[in-house]
């Protein structure tokens, strides 16, 4: 045989010459809990390795990833119920605790790169993504409270604003919302095709925001349906948007490429609690080697068209390459 294929796969440098796709820190987002209070770092059962921190905590733990090499974070707020109302109307109090983490953060770490959760359900008695009337979540009636929680966390520090909710229009309402309070430079990252998956268990676990009645599928997008995310997608890209993000990852693999190959946006993954707990579960079990296996994942989602990749294992993964490194 002239041609073997296997002599460019003889040895580790000779496959890392020739290796098509690399994961970087630079590629990774951290996403991370934050609720209010002081000396507070639990556990979540459900997302075993991750936690609630109260700001303090928070700082701390940021400044050991940041030594570790990770620069962007993605925060969601874990709110009491006394906090709630049906209009979310915490969501941009001049007291919320989510947009004073924000505030903190920034300050102590100005080189890093901060991303929101623009979504009702965290602050709504409801816990759905929208505005509720009658059994009804209402589309239109939404987006001024997006808008106005997304002024907020603007001005709190955040660089990237990212819209979770899957309302139509949003993305322009927002985008003229930041503009014309002078926050033209704060990019829009929009959940652009997030399907209603299984895969959010332990997420809304995290931060308690289970919709109180009913699904979330008259918003989110079935996961039988593809030809549906292009569409989402030109719409977002028409109204504004600097990312495009689809959620969950390891299980819509086709439409990160879809996506990778029709827009010259960048292209971010969602890799979801779900996804996460089944990489742990399965290595706590002795199925799986946890650092194998997460980082074939990665590298999957890479090869797809991932320009983003958002986990829960970021930070475990930077501690890895550390290690690798002796």
């Amino acid at each position: 045989m002239e041609i073997r294929p296997r002599r460019n796969r003889s040895s580790e440098t000779i496959r890392s010459l020739i290796r098509e796709n690399q994961v970087t820190l630079s590629d990774l987002v951290y996403p991370m809990f934050v609720k209010d209070g002081k000396n507070i770092k639990e556990e979540i059962p459900t997302l075993k390795g991750n936690y609630r921190f109260s700001i303090d905590e928070l700082l701390q733990e940021i400044e050991s990833c940041v030594d570790l090499g990770l620069r962007t974070f993605m925060l969601f707020p874990a709110v009491e119920e006394s906090l709630k109302d049906s209009f979310a109307s915490y969501s941009y109090h001049s007291d919320n605790f989510y947009l004073k983490a924000a505030t903190a953060i920034k300050k102590a770490f100005p080189e890093v790169c901060l991303i929101s959760d623009v979504a009702m359900d965290p602050y709504s008695t409801d816990g759905h993504d929208g505005l509720v009337k009658d059994g009804r979540i209402l589309n239109d009636e939404t987006l001024p409270i997006l808008a106005q929680m997304s002024v907020a966390q603007a001005r709190a520090g955040f660089d990237i604003i990212g819209p979770s909710d899957m309302m139509d229009g949003r993305i322009l309402y927002i985008r003229k919302a930041l503009d014309e309070a002078g926050f033209t430079d704060t990019g829009i990252m929009s959940y652009t095709v997030k399907y209603a998956s299984a895969f959010y268990g332990p997420f809304r676990d995290a931060l308690n925001s289970a919709p109180k009645f009913g699904d979330k599928k008259t918003y989110q997008m079935d996961p039988a349906n593809s030809r549906e995310a292009f569409r989402e997608a030109q719409l977002d890209a028409d109204e504004g948007a600097d990312f495009l993000m689809v959620k969950p990852a390891v299980h819509y693999l086709d439409v990160i490429q879809t996506l990778k190959q029709n827009f010259d946006l960048p292209i971010a993954a969602y890799h979801v609690s779900g996804e996460y707990a089944l990489l742990k579960s399965g290595a706590e079990q002795g199925l799986l080697d946890l650092e194998t296996a997460v980082k074939e994942t990665l590298i999957c989602l890479k090869r797809a068209g991932c320009d983003i990749i958002i986990t829960y294992f970021a930070k475990q993964y930077a501690q890895w390459g550390k290690n690798n490194l002796g």
